[in-house]
């Protein structure tokens, strides 16, 4: 391809003695003798070249200006297709390209930082820009205020801070461009007074002649500590008499400490310590009372605050409250591993106007149950208002109920179930029973029951029990003289176990259905029996060969009795035979 027109020609100085210019380099896909070649000449005289270029990626060419500072140069590329060229005219004193500085260093205070330098040419008046680095990555440019300024500085800075410093410079008249940046300066502010409270908070345990007080504090964002804590100090105050206070200093690697106090009403108050000085005292009172302490309440045998249940969401576990409007602050505690003794105690504050919160940590776990207390607090006294349980999520049951008593009649099935236990091992609320019936063969169809197929599609008959109080169910509806399996399982919100063992049970005869039996064909058996043993008996007494005057029904008018017999006449019918009872009739006739 022929050449194009030199792309980017430009020309620049950085010491005021020598130029150069640079051009981007053109692929025109020709090498060897037929490579493009470059001269670099006066536009005027094009013939004689100020320099000879040299091209890698870029290509430049430089040469001493002497007295001269208007120059108009022309830059020519050509090979056998073509040629091109390119025109730059400039005044040297309107191209300076300053070096970088050089021998950057600082001089700092707790909040200002004052950046040196140097740089190469003394001669000509620059303007220096300096960058900061911010610790959290922000980026702030500041200018220097003095022309010429070998120095600049930056105020408003953190105390104990690090940051990182550079500085670029350009000409003070006739600005072309920045100069690069020099090697960048790491350095930290120095220490200044902590700012801000620590947040601190305690857990009462009633003993023997007095109280523990254990006593934990923290960093807040609020908090700062504008160097490196060295130490914590701990004032104890008592009210009542008005005792000198005593102070106690710990380490900067404790955040907790125990302490005995008696039945005394007290004002504690920490701060933090650096090299310079104290942070403000953050202050708690501990009442007499000790502020409705749960452990303390049952100490002294008031009623003790129900638990209420709380439910685990997405982000964490979901606390409300009733809000009361005595308070100007609300604090919920809670453990992060609450089946460790003791527990690493957490706590989180909360504006009046608040009065629910989502409680996150990265150590809760689904299956754990954390208790959770709110206290109210009003003049640094804390009161327990409320306490909570609940889970990140719910699992289900260890265990099964343990059946203990079966009652079988023909038609139901009466069980009885040990209460289930309900302790903070459990992985969630006990929330009812499920009941599973089936018989071995065949489907369940059981009425007032909702089917349940298992994993391996077999079916099962389903009673539900939503009272995780109850202990007894009867199923109903069952059919006599069949094999049953049945099993009872615990729900909890986070479901229930696999169904694995089951108990079988045979529900006896109905004997009602005996009792119709026995009616319908016993009794008649026994009565044809008896007739078939005095057949002879039954024949005389039922149909005899010579029925009874004394015995028939016809002959009951009283014209036709004699005394007290019923009597037949002779000439009313016509008998077919005569004959005689006994001979003792036969003589009376």
């Amino acid at each position: 391809e022929p050449p194009d027109t030199p792309k980017d020609f430009s020309c620049q100085t950085q010491d005021m003695k020598r130029v150069t210019c640079t051009w981007r380099k053109e692929e025109t896909y020709l090498y060897g003798k037929n490579s493009p070649r470059y001269t670099l000449s006066k536009t005027s005289s094009q013939k004689t070249a100020l320099c000879k270029p040299s091209c890698s990626k870029q290509c430049s060419c430089s040469w001493n200006i002497g007295q001269q500072w208007i120059w108009n140069v022309t830059v020519t590329v050509e090979n056998p297709l073509g040629k091109k060229s390119a025109t730059d005219v400039f005044d040297v004193n309107h191209r300076m390209y300053p070096t970088a500085p050089f021998q950057v260093w600082e001089d700092c205070t707790d909040t200002e930082m004052t950046l040196h330098w140097n740089y190469e040419n003394n001669e000509i008046e620059l303007f220096c820009q300096t960058e900061v680095l911010q610790p959290d990555g922000k980026v702030e440019l500041h200018n220097s205020s003095v022309a010429d300024s070998r120095r600049i500085t930056v105020r408003g800075l953190q105390p104990y801070t690090e940051y990182m410093a550079r500085v670029r410079c350009g000409a003070a008249k006739h600005f072309w461009r920045w100069s690069e940046w020099s090697q960048p300066l790491t350095t930290r502010t120095k220490e200044g007074t902590p700012s801000g409270k620590l947040d601190i908070w305690r857990e009462i345990t009633p003993v023997l002649g007095g109280r523990n007080v254990t006593l934990f504090w923290k960093q807040t964002p609020n908090f700062q500590a504008n160097g490196k804590i060295i130490s914590y100090e701990v004032t104890l105050e008592k009210i009542e008499d008005g005792s000198q206070p005593e102070s106690i200093s710990f380490s900067s690697v404790y955040n907790s400490t125990r302490i005995f106090i008696d039945n005394h009403s007290y004002r504690i108050s920490i701060v933090a310590k650096n090299n310079v000085n104290l942070s403000l005292p953050s202050v708690l009172t501990i009442s007499r009372d000790t502020d409705n302490e749960v452990l303390f309440c049952s100490f002294l045998g008031t009623e003790e605050l129900k638990e209420g249940q709380v439910n685990g969401t997405d982000d964490g576990i979901f606390i409300s409250w009733e809000p009361r409007s005595i308070y100007d602050s609300y604090i919920i505690d809670w453990c992060n591993f609450p089946k460790l003794q003791p527990c690493d105690l957490q706590w989180r504050r909360f504006g009046p106007n608040t009065s629910s919160a989502v409680i996150s940590s990265a150590a809760f776990v689904p299956g754990v149950r954390y208790k959770f207390r709110i206290y109210g607090s009003v003049a640094n006294r804390a009161s327990l208002l409320e306490k909570k349980i609940g889970y990140l999520r719910e699992l289900p049951p260890c265990l099964d109920p343990i059946v203990r008593k079966v009652d079988l009649t023909y038609n139901s099935v009466t069980l009885s179930w040990d209460s289930y236990l309900t302790n903070e091992s459990e992985p969630g609320f006990v929330r009812g029973y499920h009941v599973y019936v089936s018989p071995i063969q065949g489907n369940c169809n059981l009425k007032g029951s909702k089917k349940h197929i298992l994993s391996d599609e077999s079916e099962l008959c389903k009673y539900t029990i939503e009272n995780p109080e109850e202990k007894r169910y009867t199923v109903k509806h069952l059919m006599p003289n069949t094999k049953y399996k049945i099993v009872v399982k615990a729900f909890t919100g986070g479901g229930e176990t696999p169904i694995v063992n089951f108990r079988y049970i045979d529900t006896p005869y109905n004997s009602n259905m005996l009792y119709f039996v026995f009616l319908l064909v016993i009794v008649p058996a026994l009565v044809a029996a008896i007739c078939h043993w005095k057949m002879k008996w039954v024949k005389e007494c039922c149909c005899p060969l010579i029925p009874s005057p004394n015995k028939s029904k016809v002959l009951s008018f009283k014209e036709f009795k004699i005394d007290s017999e019923k009597v037949l006449k002779i000439n009313d019918c016509l008998p077919d035979m005569l004959a005689m009872d006994s001979n003792v009739e036969a003589h009376k006739l």
